[in-house]
């Protein structure tokens, strides 16, 4: 298999079919094929029964949400297990298989299909008994449904145990697909794949604040709490826009009917099409998500992108993504008196217009490059075998030997002997770390190396004095955790910043091996240990042992071949004036970022909007023309 560019099959809805999960499958066919790997996205000319869907399931008027992908092939339906069998044995040449999972119902379709896929046996280890043949990976946007049947999880269980890997949007989803057996589960973020283009002029509004439930009508949604707690506070309204679903959809309309709701409640049934959705969020003043519970979602983001403050539950990620009081406000899950409260604050003249003020365009490229990231290791790192049972024809290999060994191929199963055998001293994972800590990033103000080394401190992480290197390091160490985390700290992290960096203390700290080098000699690190082409995870050069203006571009080189696809550079880089030695002004920044991306990486985080700023204004307070005056922490992912 090649690691450079795989060739994926992406099993999933699509247009005409409607709904976040066709639009999340249709963007990741996209964003995969943008990334360089070959794709065809296989999706079904017939999903579900109308049992099992009781809404409208294509888009009416035919428009799509989001733009289709050039490659897709309709070959599949409900209707026709013959279809299954022969889309299966068509994928047999491919070298991953990415399964979009939504019901149980579909299960046995998809397990069809990759049998004749020649995959979809029970799995050793995470390691399919069938070498050869497709790596399977699942993305689950629901382990099980909101509203589970009997039977769903011993179907579950049976699917996610002849897979190879399981990608879910939460640790909750997490727990839960490992209690199913699933050999092999990683946990990132859903990205933004937002319908509706850009925002809309918004028209002037001089009244009580207007309030917007989008979306689908469902119990777990919660619009009919919203409804109870509007009723006991006067004055704002409501407009529900989305398909009304069974039992769900009629107490919506009861509630509606309220006397103390009369003229400020309007119920607009139907599926909202993309074309209609800037107007509308462009007429309302707050978005509401008060659902009782949800794996992930998006529509935080499609909210904040058109300018809307957001009243959520903290569920799905929502407490992360808002601001509580300074962009919106959270609230926690059927509590009905803290939603009556959170009412009677926007009814305050003004303050849904002070939260308005407050609301930021959400990132829409980094959480996709993370994303990938963590599929592309899924789709081509090969788990170790179980420890007790090996291959008769296999020998043995410690770990340490490994690691003191070539790296390739013996250096990862050593680093994943390691940490088999060693339990970390502190658990980490990528919920523990908040947005602001980022992966890429300047330093300009003592007070955030400061933070960066009480935050670490916090953690439980051993000490670090020198809070310049504890910034660049609890940034690095995020964004291993957040793109390159397997779930079973198996990645082969290079640390080349020497002794005095905390990073590869900080990775043995939460069960990573790193392997540390001294960058003294001619010769690169990379050539002493002589490196296979695509065999690392991780490559770190980070303060005070990090790049410089004169050596940056031959360590972005090395990268280019060592790293695998998906695969990170994490580098810190002086920012100064002209005449500073060693160091970069803002101009040689974005040449860097040019290098990079003709070497082939792509840059994880943003530096076009406040990093930039903030490079200007440490430029401006800096008094000496010829030394440093920030930081720069710049994480690249090889494509």
């Amino acid at each position: 298999m090649s690691t450079a560019s795989l060739k994926v099959a992406v099993v999933g809805p699509t247009h005409p079919y409607k709904g976040g999960v066709a639009a999340h499958t249709t963007s990741l066919a996209h964003e995969l094929a943008d990334a360089g790997h070959d794709v065809t996205l296989v999706s079904w000319s017939h999903l579900y029964p109308s049992k099992l869907y009781p809404g409208e399931q294509a888009v009416p008027g035919g428009a799509p949400d989001v733009d289709p992908f050039p490659r897709t092939v309709r070959a599949l339906s409900w209707a026709r297990p013959d279809t299954w069998v022969r889309t299966g044995r068509r994928l047999r040449s491919f070298d991953v298989v990415l399964v979009v999972h939504v019901i149980p119902a579909v299960v046995p379709a998809h397990l069809a299909l990759l049998r004749a896929a020649g995959v979809g046996r029970r799995t050793v280890a995470g390691r399919s008994v069938r070498p050869g043949h497709p790596r399977t990976v699942v993305i689950a946007h629901n382990v099980l449904p909101h509203e589970p049947h009997v039977g769903d999880r011993e179907l579950m269980q049976q699917f996610l145990e002849r897979v190879d890997a399981v990608l879910v949007h939460s640790e909750d989803q997490a727990r839960l697909a490992r209690e199913l057996h699933a050999p092999h589960v990683a946990v990132a973020e859903l990205p933004p794949h937002l319908p509706g283009g850009p925002p809309v002029d918004r028209p002037e509004h001089d009244g009580p604040p207007r309030l917007l439930a989008l979306g689908l009508v469902r119990e777990y949604k919660g619009v009919d709490l919203l409804l109870e707690a509007l009723a006991e506070v006067p004055g704002p309204t409501l407009t529900v826009a989305g398909e009304m679903w069974g039992a769900a959809g009629d107490r919506v309309k009861q509630l509606a009917a309220d006397p103390r709701l009369r003229g400020r409640v309007e119920v607009h049934g139907g599926y909202v099409p993309a074309e209609r959705l800037a107007p509308l969020l462009a007429g309302h003043d707050v978005l509401t998500l008060t659902y009782r519970s949800a794996t992930a979602s998006q529509n935080a983001l499609l909210g904040q992108r058109h300018g809307l403050p957001v009243l959520a539950t903290d569920v799905a990620g929502f407490g992360r993504q808002v601001r509580d009081g300074v962009d919106g406000l959270v609230v926690p899950p059927n509590d009905r008196e803290a939603l009556v409260g959170a009412l009677r604050r926007l009814a305050e003249p003004g303050y849904a217009e002070q939260l308005r003020s407050a609301v930021r365009p959400p990132d829409l490229s980094g959480p996709w490059a993370r994303y990938l990231g963590a599929i592309e290791a899924l789709a081509s790192v090969e788990p170790a075998a179980e420890p007790d049972a090996p291959e008769d024809d296999e020998p043995q290999e410690t770990g340490a030997a490994a690691v003191a060994g070539r790296l390739g191929r013996r250096l990862a199963t050593g680093v994943r002997g390691l940490v088999a055998a060693a339990r970390p001293d502190v658990e980490l994972g990528p919920t523990d770390l908040p947005d602001w800590i980022r992966p890429s990033d300047v330093l300009a103000d003592a007070q955030d190396a400061d933070d960066a080394k009480a935050f670490a401190r916090a953690l439980g992480l051993p000490r670090c004095s020198d809070g310049i290197a504890a910034w660049a390091a609890l940034g690095t160490l995020a964004a291993i955790v957040r793109v390159r985390d397997d779930g079973r700290r198996s990645a082969v992290i290079v640390d080349e910043s020497g002794s005095r960096s905390p990073l590869s203390r900080w990775a043995r700290a939460i069960g990573f091996a790193p392997v540390e080098l001294e960058l003294t000699g001619p010769r690169s690190s990379v050539e002493v240990l002589d490196v296979d082409t695509a065999s690392l995870d991780v490559i770190v050069r980070l303060h005070p042992g990090g790049c410089d203006a004169d050596d940056v571009d031959e360590a972005m080189s090395q990268a280019s071949w060592a790293l695998r696809s998906g695969g990170l550079l994490c580098l810190t880089l002086p920012i100064g004036h002209l005449g500073a030695e060693g160091a970069l002004g803002p101009a040689d920044v974005r040449g860097v970022l040019a290098r990079a991306h003709d070497l082939g990486f792509v840059l994880v985080g943003d530096l076009d909007g406040d990093i930039t700023e903030r490079m200007r204004r440490a430029s401006g307070t800096s008094r000496r023309t010829d030394a440093a005056y920030s930081l720069l922490r710049l994480t690249l992912r090889r494509r």
